[in-house]
């Protein structure tokens, strides 16, 4: 009888999507798999439930809460701000999921839950099962965090915050800290359980990373130390061994994005630049009108993505192109409005840099597609991704920061055209770490070993006599 595992992902597609994944990997393992989701998100599932149409589903009502509108289940639909109402909203999921268990025939004998779902660590407990936190983001972010709670910061916007425990011994401003730790208070009912749901992460069973050795073995070696176990796992980047390997992910049109392929089979090789800032971030009319301006400064050839607002954001000039842009970089920029094959832009040969905002889905496939990436760090995780790849990595420069900042147009023009202009060490040092994420999840790599070691763990696992 194989080993039953309750998957239960974060309704956000930089979180859902790399989860799937991994599901995907634990069934061809030989593991039972059952995934928790509530309705809207059941789409998102098709094509893992299409290629292996016996892993099964638990479909739970989402809950309600005040903070967030009726009918909303993904963090797409209501941005970044809706985290925390979303996070408090799944809690209530607790006592479903604990009668579900309890009369389930055969139940999981663990659960492998994304970082964000920290109070699944109770619900393991009176389970008397492991719960695993699966990270969707890296294990730098995480080494940050779990130092954050754990450690008194300074409460000023102007200080230095030093975490020389740390690999590297970073230091960032207090506003590039990770969002969760910023918006929590003690004081706060809406926020004080943040820090119990974070902390429950490093306290859990086993922490899988969609991450990799060469990116980030300095973390996860520094995450083993802090959890006393060896049960921490680099199994990244998933997207290389997703379904359809990534190609056509969180979009069900399968034709969708044939244009601009097209339209970059035309162009040189290198010469396009890929401007995108993931499925939340809005920019407003001073960004938009900053970012359109630099791009045509540059000279350069261009597929910009433009996420769509509402009527009033739109009436605000949130996600405007400005009015005449288009006609005059006709021939060699093209706007795509709502979703783009990323996957396959990104690893298309006429693409030589990403303007990104350094999500950590973006990165990775970034990574896997050889592509620099011009990083405008934003918010969430991303000015500690965006000190990795800079810094540490060498496989990026920064253009701008913040999720208010205006870049100067000229500035931005210079750099971009200085990017995409010739040979440079980003370029060469990108397309290295491209080679080493494909070896980590290939035969004998890293990143795969890691994945079987968890599988053989798992296996000695045997159902609770109280489940």
């Amino acid at each position: 009888m194989s080993t039953h595992i309750l998957v239960f992902p974060y309704p956000a597609q930089g979180h859902i999507l790399p989860l799937l994944d991994l599901s995907q990997q634990l069934f061809l393992r030989g593991l039972t798999i059952t995934i928790l989701v509530t309705p809207k998100n059941l789409p998102t599932l098709s094509p893992l439930l299409s290629a292996h149409p016996s892993i099964q589903t638990l479909v739970l009502p989402f809950p309600p809460h005040p903070s967030l509108p009726e009918r909303v289940e993904n963090v797409r639909d209501i941005g970044n701000a809706g985290n925390v109402p979303m996070i408090a909203a799944l809690r209530q999921l607790h006592d479903p999921l604990l009668r579900w268990f309890h009369s389930h025939p055969s139940p999981p004998v663990a659960i492998v839950s994304d970082f964000f779902l920290g109070w699944t660590l109770r619900l393991a407990h009176q389970l008397r099962i492991p719960r695993i936190a699966f990270f969707s983001s890296g294990a730098f972010l995480a080494s940050v965090n779990d130092h954050c709670f754990k450690t008194s910061v300074p409460d000023s916007s102007t200080a230095l915050v030093y975490f020389p425990d740390l690999p590297r011994s970073p230091s960032f401003k207090e506003e590039h800290l990770p969002s969760l730790f910023r918006i929590y208070s003690e004081s706060n009912p809406n926020t004080a359980f943040i820090k119990d749901d974070v902390l429950a992460n490093t306290s859990s069973w086993g922490c899988i990373f969609n991450s990799f050795d060469e990116l980030e073995g300095p973390y996860l070696d520094h995450l083993r130390r802090v959890v006393g176990h060896a049960r921490v796992y680099g199994v990244g980047p998933l997207s290389v061994v997703g379904i359809n390997d990534g190609a056509n992910r969180g979009n069900q049109d399968s034709d969708s994005g044939n244009d601009v392929l097209t339209w970059l089979d035309g162009c040189p090789d290198g010469s396009v630049l890929y401007v995108c800032f993931g499925s939340q971030k809005l920019l407003n009319k001073q960004q938009m009108e900053a970012l359109a301006s630099g791009l045509e400064k540059s000279g350069t050839r261009f597929v910009w993505v433009v996420k769509a607002g509402s009527t009033q954001q739109e009436a605000e000039g949130y996600g405007v192109v400005p009015e005449g842009f288009e006609e005059r970089v006709a021939g060699r920029g093209v706007i795509v409005k709502g979703w783009a094959p990323q996957v396959r832009i990104l690893s298309h040969g006429a693409v030589g840099g990403f303007v990104s905002h350094c999500g950590w889905n973006s990165v990775l496939e970034a990574i896997v597609a050889g592509t620099m990436i011009l990083g405008w760090p934003m918010e969430a995780d991303q000015f500690v991704n965006a000190r990795l790849l800079v810094e540490y990595m060498g496989v990026a420069v920064r253009v701008c920061e913040g999720a208010q900042s205006v870049p100067d147009p000229g500035h931005l023009a210079g750099l971009i055209a200085k990017s995409m202009g010739g040979e440079s060490g980003e370029k060469a040092r990108a397309r290295a770490l491209r080679d080493k994420a494909v070896e980590a999840v290939g035969d004998g790599g890293n990143s795969s070993r890691d994945l079987d070691s968890f599988v053989k763990e798992l296996a000695h696992l045997r159902p609770s006599p109280d489940a």
